[in-house]
């Protein structure tokens, strides 16, 4: 239906609106903040906290601002003393039955329910007398704790877990009072279908569900004085990590994130980025042989652990399309523990290796029993936020500091793995290269930028067509999955995410308020490649370096010893 533009009132004030668009859409547009606790930009409203209610003439009861859709004469009132005294009554109803122990939780000063209580002026509670929840929390997970004392059941973590991951590992059980979010069965989250990804952190506006942290085990270990301490640190952090600090989104800190690790006490500091050149290296030399042999294509990247633990779970059939090829992360760890290791002679076991990861997934590849004794730990953006400011580090003024040799160098290649479709334009870079036998230098590819959750293009190079898609989210890659389940894909290579906006938008990172933030991110990953002066995988010296000081040829005996890992079949639950 053709969208029509008509007149409302608004607070008394006659304002143009548009019929497919809701009360609420309309107050964001015209400045007015309307408090809501289930809307999600990502997910359908449906009216689940009742704060967005207001005053519309002629409707029976207050409505719903964010299901409520305007119509031609509407005359709505968003702060009536009957609106004001609703919000405040139904937050006394949330109140009544949450944890109050707002200055030892994770979302402290950082949380919805704690800034509309203040806003609304709550310093008493007469429904705080009843029915309290007490559940045991939920700490099975390597990556995730659920506290459901905290929950509001805003729906929220259900639904992006359901909707938009396909996922199904929690869902609502049980009725009134006792109606609680939980896996299926009643199971906690280590035996549920999770894969770690953390969209349900992330959706979360209160403290229900954070990430299970490691920060008191990485205090001990920076005061141990024994080990040797390293720190890697993931493409997308330096686009996210300022946030932390009160710096706008896409702000680049890189070099101020260096200088902070070693203020910690860590010894080396190595960028992720130069194992994602080796990723690249390794991945199209893979992609070439499968599709010079047409062999299990398409093939798809393995760089996201949650991606992974779904293809185990939902589509065992399916793993050979994988690649073999480790994840930076992990190829890093491997590295450290073995070329740096004799390098500088030092016993694997005195090193002690923490990764700094965007993504609560990354806990999890960690603990994969072909990953054993490399990652010790790993430090989400937020934790090693919180971290810095333990140590009462002013990480806005800090000295700008660089990465460490010989894991430190970078090209654009390998920071552009922090967006969506950057695996996928990394690999491009050097695939195309190697068929065409060329230096190309158009080497942007700008059809699989952006925040589509499926992006398809075709890539010519010299006489071969290569049909690629990049994909975002779990929901879409279920998708992509049936269809090569059923013969029916037509690509020959494939990018998976499982987060909006690829790891910039990870399980780990500060919460984004809208996908704005997002873009900013990306904006800023995109430049700092752009900025590069090499910006091929392939023309790393120090990785080149290393195949020629240690690893051996591309793709080789020793490469697929150190750099390439197998997929295990696992059951869902």
């Amino acid at each position: 239906m053709k969208t029509q533009n008509f007149i409302v009132t608004l607070n008394g004030k006659k304002v143009e609106g548009k019929s497919n668009e809701t009360v609420l859409e309309l107050c964001k547009r015209n400045n007015i903040d309307i408090p809501t606790l289930c809307e999600y930009e990502r997910l359908e409203p449906i009216g689940a906290c009742r704060l967005c209610v207001v005053e519309i003439e002629g409707a029976r009861g207050l409505q719903t601002s964010c299901t409520t859709k305007l119509r031609q004469d509407m005359i709505i009132k968003t702060h009536t003393p009957r609106v004001i005294d609703a919000r405040r009554t139904n937050l006394k109803l949330l109140l009544a039955n949450h944890d109050l122990n707002c200055t030892i939780c994770k979302r402290n000063l950082d949380c919805k329910l704690q800034k509309y209580s203040k806003d609304f002026l709550i310093e008493e509670n007469e429904f705080d007398k009843g029915f309290r929840k007490n559940e045991p929390v939920d700490d099975s997970s390597v990556s995730i704790k659920r506290n459901n004392n905290k929950c509001i059941l805003c729906e929220r973590c259900v639904r992006v877990c359901n909707e938009i991951q396909t996922v199904y590992a929690i869902g609502l059980e049980k009725r009134g009072h006792q109606t609680h979010v939980v896996p299926p069965l009643e199971k906690d989250m280590a035996n549920s279908t999770c894969v770690n990804c953390g969209q349900c952190v992330i959706a979360c506006p209160v403290g229900a569900l954070t990430e299970k942290t490691d920060i008191d085990e990485v205090v001990k270990v920076l005061n141990d004085g024994t080990k040797y301490l390293i720190a890697q640190t993931a493409p997308s952090i330096r686009a996210t990590l300022g946030e932390c600090f009160g710096m706008s989104a896409g702000t680049p800190v890189t070099k101020k994130m260096v200088a902070a690790l070693r203020e910690l006490g860590f010894q080396k500091v190595f960028d992720t980025d130069l194992a994602a050149d080796i990723t690249i290296i390794e991945e199209a030399t893979e992609f070439i042989k499968r599709f010079t042999k047409k062999q299990n294509l398409p093939m798809i990247t393995t760089c996201c652990p949650a991606w992974i633990k779904f293809a185990e779970q939902f589509f065992p059939e399916q793993l050979n399309h994988m690649s073999s090829c480790r994840s930076p992360q992990a190829i890093m760890a491997s590295l450290v523990k073995t070329y740096f290791a004799k390098l500088m002679k030092i016993k694997p076991e005195d090193i002690v290796l923490v990764d700094i990861m965007p993504c609560t997934a990354k806990k999890f590849e960690i603990k994969r029993p072909e990953f054993a004794g490399e990652a010790d730990f790993v430090l989400t953006t937020v934790e090693l936020g919180k971290l810095i400011k333990q140590f009462n580090i002013d990480f806005v003024n800090l000295k700008d500091s660089d990465f460490d040799n010989p894991l430190g160098e970078s090209t654009g290649a390998g920071v552009i793995f922090g967006h969506t479709g950057g695996v996928m334009e990394a690999a491009l870079r050097t695939a195309a290269d190697w068929i065409s036998n060329k230096n190309l230098k158009e080497i942007d590819y700008h059809k699989i930028r952006g925040m589509d959750t499926l992006k398809e293009a075709e890539v010519t190079i010299g006489k071969n067509t290569i049909k690629i898609a990049c994909v975002q989210t779990l929901g879409q890659a279920r998708k992509i999955m049936d269809d090569i389940k059923a013969n029916k894909s037509p690509y020959d290579f494939i990018e998976i995410m499982a987060c909006l906006g690829g790891c910039i938008g990870g399980g780990g990172q500060p919460h984004p308020s809208d996908f704005e933030q997002l873009k900013l991110r990306t904006k800023a990953i995109i430049k700092e490649d752009e900025g590069k002066v090499i910006r091929k995988s392939h023309k790393n010296k120090t990785a080149l370096k290393i195949y020629t000081d240690y690893i051996g040829e591309f793709g080789g005996k020793k490469a697929h010893q150190l750099l390439h890992t197998e997929y295990t079949p696992r059951k869902p639950y």
